[in-house]
């Protein structure tokens, strides 16, 4: 058994399940719902059935990172069990926890000089983020450890490939990221931008599409592009959705007949509260290994 904690931020957008099952510690973001606040905790607090029901009728959420002092007291708690650290966060172009867990690190550094303690960006999201920790508990699991386990997440962190698109501009609009009016022209023409992660770990719209099969088709597209050895994939290949599990469910099983190398099924997992409060319900992401993304 590994001498030290892999760990990663419960935005990964696994099941509580797979968490236990990989040994992955995490540490819960937190959210907001018409002014009231809760843990993301997978769903434990409140369902995301619910949370997306609530974004439907009206709802207004806010999300805010997990802060310094909590990520002090949830590392200190796991160097006073005597293990190391590689903790992997939330990409820092979509939220500032990855500087606050540094300077946690930075302290922790000063009491304890003997210990490794490793905090890295993973300039990932939801279960591409997800599938990034995966991989990384394998590889811990091979008998890796830690220094090299570091260094392969830095060499390797931009071969995640994420693409994703959504089939209601309402919740773009809402955080900015789709001005008032061209959310009103693109929900008339029922426009789906197909957006990915870029190189610096940001939510970019590439493509502008009109209607859900067209997204849908444009993103698969991008994985016959990008994806190691094409059609003859043989990794993990991860989806995560927002209270739209049946038009993933298609998607995936498209996916899975283009793709009939690849190891196992395709696991659809849930966009967690902390991602679903900017993106809404309605959004569909596709995750695999591939070439490096370049802006």
């Amino acid at each position: 058994m590994a001498n030290y904690v892999l760990s990663c931020c419960s935005t990964a957008d696994l099941t509580k399940k797979h968490f236990e099952d990989l040994n992955l510690s995490y540490i819960c973001f937190h959210f907001e719902i018409d002014g009231k606040q809760y843990q993301d905790d997978l769903g434990v607090s409140m369902p995301l059935k619910e949370f997306y029901d609530m974004m439907r009728n009206g709802a207004m959420t806010r999300t805010s990172q997990v802060t310094m002092g909590e990520y002090y007291d949830y590392f200190k708690k796991i160097l006073e069990e005597g293990k190391d650290i590689l903790h992997v966060c939330l990409s820092s172009g979509i939220s500032g926890s990855f500087n606050s867990a540094r300077l946690a690190m930075e302290d922790l550094k000063k009491e304890y000089p003997d210990r490794k303690i490793y905090v890295l960006d993973s300039l990932a999201a939801s279960s591409g983020y997800g599938l990034l920790m995966d991989k990384l508990a394998e590889l811990r699991d091979s008998g890796m450890g830690i220094d090299e386990l570091a260094a392969w997440c830095e060499e390797n962190k931009l071969r995640v490939n994420h693409w994703f698109f959504t089939t209601d501009l309402t919740y773009l609009v809402r955080g900015g990221r789709v001005s008032k009016v061209a959310g009103a022209v693109g929900s008339l023409l029922k426009i789906c931008p197909l957006l990915n992660v870029s190189v610096d770990g940001k939510l970019i719209a590439r493509k502008k599409l009109i209607g859900g099969k067209k997204a849908a088709q444009a993103m698969i597209n991008q994985m016959e592009l990008l994806a190691d050895n094409g059609f003859d994939y043989n990794e993990k290949c991860f989806m995560c959705q927002s209270d739209c599990l049946d038009d993933a469910r298609k998607i995936a099983s498209t996916v899975e007949k283009e793709f009939s190398h690849m190891k196992g099924k395709v696991e659809i997992n849930d966009i967690g509260t902390t991602i679903g409060a900017h993106t809404g319900p309605g959004t569909i992401a596709l995750f695999f290994w591939g070439k490096k993304r370049e802006d």
